[in-house]
């Protein structure tokens, strides 16, 4: 990548960022890696940081920390002056120290920058403690000239996000607000608009006329870990579907936008919403691996799903009839992030019995959300040889596959960048939100009891119910080529 693409992708304006959680998980393994990266990269023109969190570190501490997260995780290798130039630009102040020494640390960064720098203030901590950290970014003053990023949930039913986003109005705009959902930082899940919107040849068949049903698909072989308090306040659905399944729906079944710019893209994603039918129990599926209630801090009595598959219905021109299947959880055979397009079959065939023909399933557009970017088109074609037999064969894309495989950013730092921007094409706006949390209503209130399900399989029986005629299109029937 040349310096002029480089200086498109970034903010044109120096930056303090200050990084809330900034010892955590999340910090350790994306965040600080990503800021590195960007920085490295000359992405950003001049950049501090300000770390705070509840534990006792002191600029120096804080800097090893951040350098041995950045080499464990980070995907790029870098040499002694690159990780010593970036420690330089730590600091950090323990949260117990109050919002006053928080503003003077961020005073002192700015004053070694050039200009008027803006901030950006990355909320890396559970939800719980969202509002007390906006509490403290306004005692301390520094809700002018900002962005903030929150991670999900955006609240646990529609009610709950609509009290959170009040809130959060009180103190920032909502131009200033970047609620992040990761899924759409991956250049997979950007390469749909471009896949739909610049190709002439898909386009006009991306309709209920030739499209049969969609899928949806992550699968997660992770067990809970150490997240219990926050799983069994939240669940499989709460937790991945009214975040991310449903933003890669959104992409997946918008309009064309009038311009690619945020306010258009945001828009036609919320009209997506607006059409969605509420979620009926019934096309809903409920599960829980064995051995979930052993976990520690799981109750013993626990309802709460690990896996959850449902149907969902858009009630306008384009979608109408054509239903979206969508399903995710934990202790599953595979971690896949897939999403397919299933066409319909030809209304009537020509070839015999026994060539091969429909045996497979319909023609599917597959993409791959996973970090290497992929793509596929499966479809029968003539076997080698005398008569006519037919196969199901492929064509695969990669993004690795060409010279700019290189070049690809990881989703946090595309995320970071674009926040920067003041971007919000790939972030949730508060109306997308709280639509999502209405339709979900149905579900919230009644929901289907839990099955259980063995772990290393594709979850509860009943999933081959609400899925048919149709069938499940993982596990694939063949492996993405090398």
């Amino acid at each position: 990548m040349n310096q002029e693409d480089i200086n498109q992708l970034g903010p044109d304006e120096s930056y303090v960022v200050v990084l809330f959680g900034a010892s955590g998980d999340l910090s350790r393994r994306k965040l600080l890696p990503g800021l590195l990266h960007l920085s490295a990269a000359g992405m950003i023109p001049e950049l501090r940081i300000v770390g705070t969190s509840l534990d006792a570190l002191d600029d120096k501490s804080f800097a090893t920390f951040a350098l041995d997260a950045c080499k464990e995780f980070s995907s790029r290798k870098y040499n002694k002056e690159q990780l010593d130039k970036f420690a330089s630009k730590l600091r950090f102040v323990p949260q117990e120290a109050g919002p006053e020494a928080l503003a003077l640390a961020v005073a002192a960064c700015e004053s070694e920058l050039e200009g008027v720098p803006k901030r950006l203030h990355y909320l890396s901590v559970p939800p719980r403690a969202a509002l007390k950290v906006v509490k403290t970014l306004d005692d301390a003053d520094l809700v002018d000239r900002s962005r903030i990023i929150m991670e999900k949930p955006f609240g646990t039913d529609r009610r709950s996000a609509v009290a959170l986003n009040t809130r959060l109005h009180e103190t920032f705009r909502e131009e200033q607000i970047f609620r992040i959902d990761h899924f759409l930082g991956k250049e997979a899940a950007q390469n749909i608009l471009a896949f739909r919107f610049a190709n002439g040849l898909f386009e006009p068949i991306w309709n209920r006329n030739f499209i049969d049903h969609v899928q949806i698909d992550v699968p997660e072989t992770l067990s809970l870990g150490t997240r219990a308090a926050f799983y069994e306040a939240t669940g499989a659905y709460r937790d991945m579907v009214v975040t991310h399944l449903f933003q890669i729906l959104a992409f997946m079944a918008m309009e064309p936008p009038t311009a690619l710019e945020p306010s258009s893209i945001i828009e036609e994603k919320n009209k997506v919403f607006r059409s969605m039918k509420p979620i009926s129990p019934k096309n809903v599926v409920r599960g829980q691996y064995a051995g979930y209630l052993k976990e520690p801090g799981v109750a013993a009595d626990s309802e709460t799903e690990t896996f959850v598959a449902l149907k969902v219905e858009i009630d306008n021109w384009r979608w109408a009839g054509v239903p979206f299947y969508l399903r995710t959880g934990k202790r599953l055979a595979e971690g896949q992030r897939i999403i397919s397009i299933a066409f319909h079959e030809p209304p009537k065939s020509m070839f015999p019995p026994g060539s091969g023909v429909g045996q497979k399933g319909p023609d599917h557009l597959t993409f791959d959300l996973a970090d290497q970017s992929k793509m596929s088109l499966s479809f029968y074609g003539k076997r080698p040889g005398p008569g006519m037999k037919l196969d199901k064969l492929s064509l695969q894309f990669a993004m690795q596959d060409s010279e700019l495989g290189g070049d690809v950013l990881e989703a946090y730092e595309r995320l970071i960048l674009d926040a920067m921007r003041g971007d919000q094409t790939l972030f949730t706006s508060a109306e997308g939100i709280e639509r999502v949390w209405e339709v979900s209503a149905p579900l919230l209130e009644n929901p289907p009891p839990v099955r259980p399900y063995g772990p290393g399989t594709w979850g509860p029986n009943a999933i081959h119910q609400l899925i048919a005629p149709h069938a499940w299109r993982l596990p694939f029937e063949r492996d993405w080529r090398t």
